[in-house]
């Protein structure tokens, strides 16, 4: 499976994708995120699905991107171009993958700022071609894995969150996921880009790296739970002492 996570924040984007790829019995690292930054002209691309189709993908993307880039002004057009390229891998690999007993399932968060766009954008595209662009309701987007951590994210990001604070609740939500599920794992890709910079940073974390910010998180949890009000389950707990002194 895979962790991928984009945030829209009003200064800017945030996003984490984990690098697990596990076929049958074996896992291996791979990188998930494949970014452009030129002038005036900077946005990035996770994936999330079977990995030969987004390799297929990416790479007829590529050739778009070096034939014909400049007529990407605006980030949805690079949204429609990549889009394409989806839709040619199906129309190549669906039927053998079906065969195969294998679904074509390619997702994709695309997420920057061309030099016509007013802001910063992130889109959420579909394995079909078409997409939603992520609003300032709902700022954050997960695809693979998301069952775990999106209830923190829920909880705590908005959109007017600082890029730190949505970093940290991102982490947590990564964290929650790889602890929860097998397929999900380090190293991790992070990103960050800033409204109107026209560039996108990059960097990978390992386990080592962010070992004590899991740490401190669970030694915090822990200590919450402790200090949570029990008043609210006296009734039930009284209750049922009550009814083992009356059978004995």
């Amino acid at each position: 499976m895979t962790y991928c996570l984009g945030i829209k924040l009003k200064e800017g984007i945030v996003g984490i994708a984990d690098t697990r790829i596990t076929s049958g019995n074996e896992t291996t690292t791979a990188k998930k995120v494949f970014t452009i930054n030129k002038r005036k002209h900077s946005f990035f691309i996770m994936t999330s699905g079977l990995r030969s189709v987004r390799d297929k993908a990416i790479t007829y993307f590529k050739e778009i991107i070096e034939e014909d880039d400049e007529s990407f002004d605006k980030l949805y057009k690079a949204v429609n171009a990549f889009a394409d390229q989806v839709k040619r891998a199906a129309n190549e690999d669906k039927s053998s993958l079906k065969e195969a007993g294998l679904n074509f399932n390619l997702y994709a968060i695309v997420g920057g700022q061309l030099e016509n766009d007013t802001e910063h954008k992130i889109y959420l595209l579909y394995p079909e071609g078409n997409w939603i662009e992520v609003g300032e309701a709902s700022p954050f987007v997960i695809i693979g894995n998301k069952g775990y951590g999106k209830p923190i994210l829920d909880r705590s990001v908005k959109f007017n969150s600082s890029m730190r604070f949505a970093l940290n609740a991102g982490f947590l939500s990564f964290d929650a996921t790889r602890l929860s599920a097998n397929d999900v794992e380090y190293p991790i890709d992070v990103i960050s880009y800033k409204r109107d910079s026209f560039y996108i940073h990059e960097k990978r974390f390992q386990k080592e790296d962010l070992q004590n910010l899991s740490e401190h998180w669970n030694a915090i949890l822990n200590e919450e739970i402790f200090n949570m009000p029990e008043t609210w389950m006296d009734k039930l707990l009284n209750e049922e002492e009550h009814s083992i002194l009356d059978e004995s």
